[in-house]
């Protein structure tokens, strides 16, 4: 049965109150934050004005609506520096930032699993449909219906060509579309400027993102995350999250094209690998 719920350790939550929230995450933010209604989330990223990808995230309008404001399902670890970037965004916006993660706590939940007497956000998972749902509460109370390791999601996510920041590709170092946001709904294309929104812009309209992260399937032992990806003595890229014989790469398309013209197989570390077309 497909079914399955996991509680994150690695998951924090931001809150952002106040009458102009919606307008200060809508000017700094990949995607629109218009027109949201509650229980809706939407995927979205904070960039340099260079276009490189700093944070990546969900949004979620509190309970109360967006006129109340929002909350940030975001990475614990970066958690930190999010606050430290929104509040040199803040200027004289009429908003607070707080930080929650000491009593509010993430998870997912996919296939026919039902949470039981949730109490908290609940919404979608923008990305796809297979990711199921993702629920915002107490960590007690996700706890007690969220039993399956991280480990099982983290199959699920490999499995469905889904990138996961830290591993995936490095924060400060990607592009949007070598983490695949454009394909995973984090940018909206018809919305008006955001710092790095050029260099996105003139990426997409022209079609041409040097790198992606690709699903791969070894045959072999899997290598290890950051392993290079091999074509012949040249390196095409670089390993990221794997799960049994699946994995994700991030891989140099003009290389992976002259791969596939030349008839080459690629390798990493003792593994052949196959590059899998996008879900």
């Amino acid at each position: 049965m497909d079914r399955g719920a996991c509680l994150f350790a690695d998951r924090g939550v931001i809150k952002i109150a106040g009458s102009e929230a919606t307008a200060f995450l809508h000017r700094l933010l990949t995607n629109n934050m218009l027109g949201m209604r509650a229980g809706e989330g939407r995927y979205a990223a904070l960039l340099t004005p260079q276009g490189k990808l700093l944070f990546d995230f969900f949004v979620v309008p509190l309970p109360e609506g967006p006129e109340a404001g929002y909350l940030i399902d975001c990475g614990k670890d970066q958690v930190a520096d999010l606050l430290k970037k929104l509040g040199f965004h803040k200027l004289r916006a009429k908003i607070a930032i707080e930080d929650q993660s000491d009593r509010l706590a993430v998870a997912a939940l996919w296939g026919d699993a039902e949470p039981r007497q949730f109490d908290g956000v609940g919404f979608a998972d923008p990305r796809l449909p297979a990711l199921g749902f993702r629920l915002i509460g107490a960590p007690e109370k996700l706890a007690a219906f969220a039993p399956d390791p991280l480990a099982v999601y983290e199959a699920r996510r490999i499995a469905l060509g889904v990138p996961k920041g830290g591993i995936d590709f490095a924060y400060g170092d990607a592009f949007v579309h070598d983490a695949d946001l454009d394909w995973l709904n984090g940018v909206d294309f018809g919305k008006g400027c955001y710092p790095g929104q050029e260099v996105v812009a003139r990426v997409q309209f022209r079609n041409s993102p040097r790198k992606r992260i690709l699903k791969v399937r070894f045959d072999g032992p899997p290598p290890r995350p950051g392993s290079e990806v091999m074509m012949g003595e040249i390196s095409i890229g670089q390993v990221g999250s794997t799960a049994g014989s699946e994995g994700l790469a991030m891989l140099r398309l003009d290389r992976l094209e002259d791969a596939k013209s030349a008839g080459i197989r690629l390798r990493a570390g003792e593994a052949a690998l196959e590059v899998m077309p996008p879900h």
